[in-house]
Parts: C-alpha cells; structure tokens; sequence
C-alpha cells in the first residue's frame, strides 16, 4: 500500500498544479515482478478530476509508471504530467525524472506514462531507498478553459452578419457598377458579387460572351419580383418574406426557375423542397412539369409518389393542368404509368415506356 507523503497545489490562470509524493515499499515491489502486479496511490483531485498514480513492475528490471484519470463521467481532459523519482533529501533524481508533455485523457480508467520509468539497479541503490521504501513524486497540471467571469467568457463572439452588411450593401447602392433592365424596372448591383456567386453572372459580367459596362443588362422572360428576389438571395443567402398567404408556393416557383436559369444551385434546392410541401391535387401537375423541365429529381420524386395513390390520381386526371401536362412532358405520364403497373407486368412497363 501506498503511504502519501506530502502535498503542495497552486492555481495559475488557465490550470491547475498539483504535486504529490508516495512512498512505496520496495520488498513488496520485488514481490510484484515475480506476480506481474502493479500498485496504486489513493486517489487525488486536480483540476476537479480524481487521479491515480500507478506503478507496475516490468520483466524483473524496469518499473513503469502512469497517471490514470479516476473521475466518472470526465471527458477529454488535458493534463500534462511529470514523473520523478526522489532521493533521500527529497530531491527529484534528474536521471529517473520524466515529463509527458500533454496528453488528453479521454475518459475514466484512460491513462499515460512512462514505460521505462526506472531500472531496478538504480532502485536498489542506498541514496533513493529509506527504511525499504522509494519515492514517486507526481506533479500533475490539468489545463483548463479561462472565463473571465464565473459563468462567461471576457469576449462573446456574436454570430456572423456578414449577410446583413451585404444585403445593405445591395439597398444602399453604394459602388454598384452594373445595372439590370427587368420587366421595365430597374436594378443595381455588383458585378463581383454576382460573379462569386453564380457561374452564368460570372460569364457574362467578366467572361468572353461579358456584356457592355456602360449599358443596361437586359433580362427577358423574367419578372421584376422574381428578379429582386434572386438578388436578394444572392446578398444575403435567404429568402425575402411573402407579402401575401399562399405566396410561397407560386413564388418559389417563379424563383426555381431562376435559379436554375443563373446557377445558384442552393436557391434552386431550397425552392425544390418548398414545392415538395405544398404538393396537392392542384399543384401537382404544375410541380411535376416544372421538375421535368428543370432536372430536380426531388421534387419529381414526391410528385410521382403522390400521384401512386388513386384518389390523387384521378383527381389530377380531372384537372386542367393534366391536358398541359400531357403535350410539354408526355414521358413523365408514361414513367408514371410504369410505375402504377404491377411488378409482373415487367413486359407491359417497357413497352409503355418504348412507345
């Protein structure tokens, strides 16, 4: 058993510091190499962590020894540790003094040390043994996080407003060096925010099919809202809020289509995955062109699987969209048609698709 000799502790800024010293009988030790066992001090607490300090003696000439973190529920703590052994004065023994530099120990029962911490001949001789005892000292430092205040921090960093500062920065008009011609309105902007942000802008504004400096950029086929929402998003990576209930279904998809027009594909996704929640027997029809038109497998996905029920499908045969949808997307009713048809009928479900 280990016998605790003497403590000292000091607490610095972003640690704490604690040293311990253990006596350990030697003849019992000379017992242990022939059992292979090991020994352990009491546990200790540094930096609100219980620790133990552990020896085991190794293939009849060498000792090891670890620091072992004994606290239920610690997790990843740092601790830095030095492990020296103490001649008759008290005096650390520079010879079998080791230091670990930092390590983090992930759990309890997690532990670090040193393998060859010191030979049995140098254990035997008359200047590190007292009355058949030798002496380990421990000096643990577990880092810890500096608070300036008891439950804060000196400094909190708020989130990011990047998007803010650009979105003003659109609203000012403060350096714009581009203008756009929409549905008779007209908007500014940045040529270089619009570059970094979408790959068409970029080819037009700077590359070889780049537009005039000095004159408008017309946009056709484009309303000026969905126009102003896109730039919007460019600035800011959000959408604007709908002014009006139902607003966010047309919208988003006006926008989509925008959006796969200038590249952005993350607007492009966050309209898709609108659209798949406003899916109805009105709707449905209308989601499904636009998702075959524009590549978003998403959104033609839940309309497919919408349209499996029978009920929703008969429905959508009596609307008005189903005519529009059957002369712009004729393949879409004949792979939905292969999907409605049963697993036997795999012949069946080519030649429709075939046709």
């Amino acid at each position: 058993m280990a016998e605790h000799c003497k403590i000292s502790a000091a607490i610095v800024a972003e640690s704490e510091e604690r040293s311990r010293s253990y006596a350990f009988g030697y003849s019992r030790t000379k017992r242990l190499i022939k059992v292979h066992e090991s020994v352990t001090s009491p546990p200790f607490c540094v930096g609100g962590h219980d620790w133990i300090l552990e020896y085991v003696p190794k293939n009849g000439v060498l000792i090891s020894v670890y620091l072992v973190l004994d606290s239920a529920g610690a997790k990843d703590v740092k601790a830095k540790v030095r492990f020296s052994l103490l001649d008759n004065d008290g005096v650390p023994v520079p010879s079998c003094s080791h230091t670990i530099p930092e390590h983090v120990f992930p759990g309890k029962g997690s532990a670090w040390g040193v393998f060859n911490f010191v030979k049995r001949e140098d254990l035997e001789r008359p200047a590190h043994l007292i009355e058949d005892c030798f002496t380990i000292r421990c000096d643990v430092t577990v880092m810890k996080e500096f608070k300036g205040q008891q439950n804060g921090w000196f400094v909190k960093v708020p989130p990011s407003d990047l998007h803010r500062h650009l979105g003003d920065f659109l609203k000012s008009g403060d350096g714009t060096d581009v203008t756009f011609q929409v549905d008779g309105k007209t908007f500014s902007a940045h040529r270089s925010v619009l570059a970094a942000r979408s790959p068409v802008f970029k080819a037009e504004l700077f590359g070889a099919m780049k537009e005039n400096s000095r004159d408008p950029v017309k946009v056709e086929d484009m309303e000026a809202d969905v126009f102003g929402s896109l730039l919007h998003f460019i600035y800011t990576d959000s959408l604007p809020q709908m002014t009006r209930e139902g607003d966010d279904a047309v919208a988003a998809s006006h926008l989509l289509v925008a959006a796969d027009r200038y590249d952005v594909q993350r607007l492009k996704l966050i309209c898709e995955e609108k659209l798949c929640s406003h899916i109805d027997t009105d709707t449905v029809t209308t989601s499904l062109v636009l998702a075959e038109q524009h590549n978003c497998h998403g959104l033609k996905e839940a309309c497919l699987q919408f349209l499996a029920s029978p009920a929703n499908l008969e429905a959508m045969k009596a609307s008005d969209g189903y005519v529009h949808l059957k002369s712009s997307c004729p393949s879409v009713l004949k792979e939905l048609i292969a999907r409605l048809l049963p697993v036997e009928l795999k012949a069946a479900k080519d030649i429709v698709m075939e046709i």
